[in-house]
């Protein structure tokens, strides 16, 4: 009998080329196919959420695969734990029905990116921050953040070589807060993202913020669909898939 497993995974993303197998780079769907393989013997497809791109982690990324092995949901759990690297960990596991695809069936996620804006590096934040080293004005960021709300062709802030064919977009809730010491937090919460969106977004954001764009641009920059209006792409270091949102 085929089995259906879901694994959430966590992954500190520093080392690695992304979600996505790849010729020639080291990725998490290749690492999680290849131990997989050593526990069932059988070739196994690993089918994430999505994407993450090189260098972006992820606390909750969502993936499935099919196994006609009967190891029980524990075992699978104890032994990928076993063979991955320490920065990759299957954090939940659960068996879903046969028709469930991690990435079809997404109704939305949640990434957030980490500014550090202290003058002074933090060397246990460091892998997980865009140490920008100057303070932000954070109201303006939240002004300029409101207009990026809702149903939109988000041309402006993908990158050039996104392959998605539809550049509209529904972002839910786009929410710049500040943390202790020198945080700030851009929590972006969208039906679906294209290639390198949060990280654009992020960056034009960081330009009002430092005071070189004003937050009623964003407007004519989102009508403008060219991505030379926006800011600049944001270090991937600094953004975390957070959560995946499937229907209950």
């Amino acid at each position: 009998m085929t089995r259906t497993i879901k694994l959430t995974v966590q992954y500190d993303g520093t080392e690695y080329s992304g979600w996505q197998r790849q010729l020639n780079a080291t990725t998490v769907q290749e690492l999680l196919e290849t131990a997989l393989a050593k526990m069932t013997g059988a070739t196994t497809h690993v089918q994430g959420s999505g994407r993450t791109d090189s260098g972006v982690h992820a606390r909750a990324q969502v993936a499935t695969f099919r196994t006609e092995a009967t190891i029980a949901l524990a075992g699978f759990q104890r032994g990928l734990n076993t063979a991955l690297p320490r920065d990759i960990g299957i954090v939940a596991i659960a068996e879903v029905e046969a028709g469930f695809d991690a990435r079809r069936a997404a109704r939305g996620k949640h990434y957030c990116y980490r500014i550090w804006t202290a003058e002074a590096r933090e060397p246990l934040l460091d892998r997980f921050v865009w140490h920008l080293g100057r303070p932000l004005d954070t109201v303006a960021m939240q002004a300029a953040a409101t207009h990026l709300v809702g149903e939109h062709d988000f041309t402006t802030f993908r990158t050039a070589d996104c392959d998605r064919k539809n550049p509209v977009r529904i972002i839910r809730r786009l929410d710049v807060t500040t943390g202790e010491g020198g945080l700030v937090t851009v929590d972006a919460f969208a039906t679906a993202f294209l290639k390198h969106m949060v990280r654009i977004v992020v960056g034009t954001l960081v330009e009002v913020g430092l005071g070189r764009r004003a937050a009623d641009d964003l407007p004519r920059a989102l009508a403008a669909r060219n991505r030379s209006e926006a800011g600049r792409t944001a270090p991937a270091k600094g953004l975390t898939l957070e959560r995946v949102f499937y229907e209950t």
